[in-house]
């Protein structure tokens, strides 16, 4: 299948206003915001996954429990739906390009194949005239560079349903990545140049289709085992590299003629910025703006899904996210029982988001909390020394 092709019909769309129902591919917990923030300003949904206890599917007006390449499913989505949306890239583009035949489908199903594959991904943003790590495409074992390339030490990762540092591997040589390479399966790959990072940061906007655009500030982020930590907004890097990375974000999605919710990560290496990858969705980074902005990111995937304008995307208070992983719920005998909110919940600054997930397990984002503050100094204090009391990273 041509990805350039995926969209060769264009649906003609007019401004859908509540209380019309909307299509959400995933129940995840970006699905599950998407939901709340529908239902808040009048709109129904219906959440199409494979999950029966799925965080979105439990508060949605209509959950169709099915895979997301079911075509019965796929057809009753369309044919209930105003317009259709997603909440993360490893949908099948061939879905989104059925329901894109006659129904407004934002993103577009070309621009989740970009970002759900590595090698499209890095490839585009390369030909976009974006800086990137150097990379290397592996398709087999003698793609993999000798030891005396200067990519190494390198990050290999898989071209599919890699996230939140799965399907990756530290390597310091064609040996280490010859074996990374075979318990990967042999499948494509991006070997990846590691960059000595000051540190990173990402930028989430939301497009309409007339090509507006709302930027929210950069976000500065701190990962632990490859999984979103903590971020800190606005970022406490130079005003010129806050600014350059909004710039950049906004020619990624001009070039990929992006409509809907993007998030960009970056490297920042010597004071310069490198794109490490994009999310075609609402991003972890981006929850901030559902405390501390005056239009959070997903009432903005709603806008721009409706065709309405876009909101504003005005900080108003500083502050401060911090992931909550499956890691804190502890566990004895074999019985799994809550963390100790005390702390969290005492603090009058403290916004605490759980996403009602079954079942806790390690690495699992069980939910987040963000401190607001007029003062980032204080945001940050105080954000550290909950995520201290709740023993995460321990």
């Amino acid at each position: 299948m041509s990805h350039s092709n995926l969209d060769t019909k264009v649906i003609q769309q007019s401004v859908i206003l509540p209380p019309a129902m909307l299509g959400m591919l995933g129940g995840g917990q970006l699905g599950r915001f998407f939901v709340i923030a529908a239902h808040e300003m009048g709109y129904k949904v219906t959440v199409l996954d494979p999950d029966a206890n799925s965080p979105a599917g439990k508060i949605a007006d209509v959950h169709i429990c099915a895979a997301f390449d079911n075509q019965i499913a796929l057809l009753e989505l369309a044919s209930t739906c105003a317009a259709i949306t997603t909440e993360f890239e490893n949908v099948p583009a061939d879905s989104l390009s059925l329901l894109a035949k006659t129904k407004p489908v934002r993103p577009s199903a070309y621009s989740v194949a970009i970002a759900q594959h590595r090698v499209s991904e890095k490839n585009f943003l390369k030909h976009a005239g974006l800086p990137l790590a150097p990379y290397a495409v592996i398709t087999d074992v003698d793609d993999l560079p000798a030891d005396d390339s200067d990519i190494y030490p390198a990050i290999l990762k898989v071209a599919r349903f890699g996230y939140d540092g799965k399907g990756q591997a530290r390597v310091k040589n064609q040996l280490e990545a010859q074996v990374a390479f075979t318990q990967f399966e042999r499948e494509e790959c991006v070997l990846e140049k590691m960059m000595n990072l000051d540190y990173e940061v990402s930028v989430v906007l939301a497009r309409d289709a007339q090509g507006n655009v709302a930027t929210f500030p950069t976000a500065e982020n701190s990962h632990l085992n490859g999984i979103l930590d903590v971020s800190i907004v606005p970022a406490r890097g130079s005003n010129v590299i806050n600014h350059q990375a909004q710039k950049l974000a906004i020619m990624v999605a001009e070039k990929l003629d992006y409509t809907g919710v993007l998030g960009v990560e970056f490297f920042v290496c010597n004071g310069e910025l490198l794109v490490n990858e994009m999310a075609p969705r609402p991003h972890n980074s981006g929850h901030f703006t559902l405390d501390a902005c005056v239009t959070n990111q997903f009432e903005q995937q709603v806008r721009v899904l409706t065709g309405l304008p876009l909101g504003s995307a005005r900080q108003h208070s500083s502050a401060v996210m911090v992931n909550l992983l499956g890691d804190i719920w502890p566990e004895d005998a074999g019985v799994i029982a809550e963390p100790d909110w005390q702390h969290a919940f005492s603090n009058p600054q403290l916004k605490m988001h759980l996403y009602s997930k079954q079942a806790a397990r390690a690495g699992r984002k069980m939910g987040h909390f963000t401190v607001i503050n007029a003062s980032l100094d204080e945001a940050i204090k105080q954000a550290m020394k909950v995520r201290a009391d709740l023993h995460i990273g321990e």
